[in-house]
């Protein structure tokens, strides 16, 4: 039985940055609900309370009955949890006199605590809370301070209980993974075992005894994800896999046929199917995001399911569904509001009667990377940007013609291409180009132009929730611009995106 930790959400921004760096440690991790509470039995070695958006002291705050945990295994409470023990069990909360959010020092470490061993006095943590814990229970033991937060982490005394009111999981908490490893690995016990080569063998036995001689299908878009899922099954079940490559019309410059290439190098069995001309007729004349959203997806439905039901007998549907998705799915408040509708192969199990399978459910998405490694998937497949599932319809930011398409794949690839020959590919999280409904005037040669804008994107990101832009090299922009008006007939002006995540979005559109 695999071995694990449990980790409770309370709501907090900060709760998968929790799950990742357990993770990080080699320890198997589930984040679930605080009221979709699971299970309690052996394989899971210690638990974890997040942070919460919400006071303790407030009416709606989230409460949890933690009698199966609490003095029975280790337990950690982190910001809300921390003050939720405090609050409930006999000590008192309050709004503190100012905020404490940000850095702060620890000036007081109990250093024979197990939690703190080897933690150097002075290390900087990361405080995000309004309220203070003002005065412990009985039997809750001070074990580190702040020169502000009195109660900054305290233990229960005959208990493997602890708590911190800073957050360790982040990156300005700089000694974070330490305090993570000595609770994960020395107080819970984990054996840090869970690997991507454990992961691989693990997944590739449980996907032998759940589809058995079963045939599946699945739908490949040349990403990560997709990709990874296909090898996994493939060397689960060998030709029982079939993989289809749909050609949506709004796919990169060439893309089409160099991943269908570097698939049969991989061994899989990939059908591709040219549906340009269905997806431009069925987008003609709409500009409106959401529709050509739900219009990609509903096209790419129809595609799918004519090729697979040539298929004889298929009993299951693939998906390259990863963590984030199932955690988003059974949230503490349900799903996030909709900023947009992504698009995916849903809708297609009902339709094709399949049961679904999906190989990945349980990684974020490094540990896609780093299964796909193990797998001796190539390295540019797996360092490949993000790209969204309506392609470029999302970066043509007007109604979609074949010869828009044209002038922003040209573009695309000039900044793609460059990017890579100058070795910036690697450092960017997500690069594109988006063409924009509007023309400006220009002088090539003699001779005024009224033609189209473009601008460029590039972006750092881990998970694509938070993103920054890419301070890249004037001298780099300036050969990237200079290269697209000259090679690009129909382009007059390039810009590049200074706009951060939040307030804007990756895309555009």
């Amino acid at each position: 039985m695999q071995e694990k930790i449990l980790i409770l959400d309370f709501g907090s921004q900060y709760t998968q940055l929790i799950g990742r760096r357990v993770r990080e440690l080699n320890v198997y991790c589930e984040i679930h609900p605080f009221n979709h509470f699971p299970e309690i039995d052996e394989s899971v070695k210690g638990v974890i309370l997040s942070g919460s958006p919400f006071s303790v002291r407030d009416e709606l705050a989230p409460r949890i009955d933690l009698d199966e945990i609490k003095g029975k295994m280790p337990l950690l409470g982190v910001c809300y949890g921390a003050q939720y023990m405090a609050h409930f069990f006999g000590g008192e909360v309050a709004p503190s006199d100012s905020r404490e959010y940000g850095r702060a020092n620890l000036k007081y470490i109990d250093q024979s605590n197990d939690l703190f061993k080897g933690i150097n006095l002075d290390t900087q943590v990361w405080m995000s809370h309004g309220d203070t814990i003002v005065q412990m229970p009985e039997n809750y033991k001070v074990i580190a301070s702040t020169s502000d937060v009195q109660n900054a982490a305290y233990k229960i005394e005959g208990e493997t209980t602890y708590a911190i009111q800073f957050h360790p999981e982040v990156y300005h908490t700089t000694e974070g993974r330490e305090l993570l490893k000595n609770y994960v690995v020395d107080i819970c016990g984990c054996k840090q075992d869970w690997t991507p080569a454990s992961f691989v063998e693990t997944t590739v036995k449980e996907l032998r005894d759940q589809l058995g001689n079963d045939k599946v299908v699945l739908g490949l878009s040349g990403g990560v994800d997709s990709s990874v899922a296909g090898v996994l099954l493939h060397k689960a079940i060998g030709k029982n896999l079939t993989c289809i490559f749909v050609d949506n019309g709004l796919l990169r410059k060439n893309e089409f046929e160099d991943v269908l290439d570097s698939y049969k190098d991989m061994g899989l069995n990939v059908i591709g199917v040219d549906a340009k001309e269905k997806f431009w007729n069925d987008l003609k004349g709409v500009t409106e995001p959401e529709q050509k959203r739900k219009i990609i997806g509903r096209d790419f439905i129809e595609v799918f399911d004519v090729e697979a039901h040539k298929i004889q007998d298929v009993k299951w549907l693939a998906q390259g569904t990863i963590y984030p998705d199932v955690i988003e799915s059974v949230s503490v408040n349900g799903p996030s509001a909709t900023i947009k509708s992504h698009h995916n192969v849903g809708g297609l199990p009902e339709k094709m009667h399949l049961k679904v399978v999906e190989p990945l459910k349980l990684l974020f998405k490094d540990e896609v990377r780093r299964v796909g490694k193990a797998l001796d998937i190539k390295a540019s497949l797996l360092g490949r940007h993000p790209f969204p599932g309506p392609g470029l319809g999302i970066r043509i930011l007007s109604d979609i013609t074949p010869e828009k398409v044209r002038i922003l794949q040209e573009a695309d690839a000039i900044f793609i291409n460059t990017m890579k020959e100058w070795g910036l590919y690697d450092d960017v999280w997500q690069a594109g180009v988006m063409l924009l409904p509007v023309q400006s005037v220009g002088v090539m040669g003699d001779e005024r132009t009224y033609e189209n804008v473009v601008a460029l994107r590039a972006v750092a990101s881990t998970d694509g929730m938070t993103a920054d832009w890419v301070h890249l090299p004037y001298d780099f922009l300036a050969k990237v611009s200079n290269d697209i008006i000259n090679k690009v007939r129909g382009i007059n002006r390039v810009v590049y995106d200074i706009s951060s995540k939040p307030p804007a979005t990756i895309e555009w559109e």
